[in-house]
């Protein structure tokens, strides 16, 4: 004997669908960004040192080290780096990433091992 009940497939739907994430500036731009304005406020005076950065920004010194420590990276990295178009979702370069390229002291051996990490 059949049943009276409609049967579907179909899984009913949980309230709104999630929606799309918007594209928006990776992080490691914002990052460099603040770095460079940072590293302006320190060679202009406005600002006396690192901590009072961290203390106005509300992030620890070392937090402030890490991220001014972008600036060792080689120029044209740098442009590279700020030239990220925006994305949805996780950016394929982040800050942590690029410790180890600050660390080459070379900046062309920082540039051709960035270019060999892209590829």
């Amino acid at each position: 004997m059949l049943s009276d009940k409609v049967v579907s497939a179909v899984l009913p739907s949980r309230g709104d669908p999630k929606p799309r994430e918007v594209a928006k500036t990776p992080r490691v731009v914002e990052l460099l960004r603040k770095a460079i304005k940072w590293q302006a406020l320190l060679e202009s005076g406005k600002i006396a040192s690192q901590a009072e950065i961290a203390r106005q920004e509300g992030i620890t010194r070392a937090r402030v080290t890490q991220v001014m420590g972008m600036l060792r990276l080689a120029p044209e990295i740098q442009e590279q780096i700020q030239s990220l178009p925006d994305i949805a979702g996780r950016s394929p370069v982040t800050e942590r990433m690029l410790r180890a390229f600050r660390m080459i002291a070379v900046q062309r051996d920082q540039i051709r091992e960035f270019q060999r990490f892209l590829a």
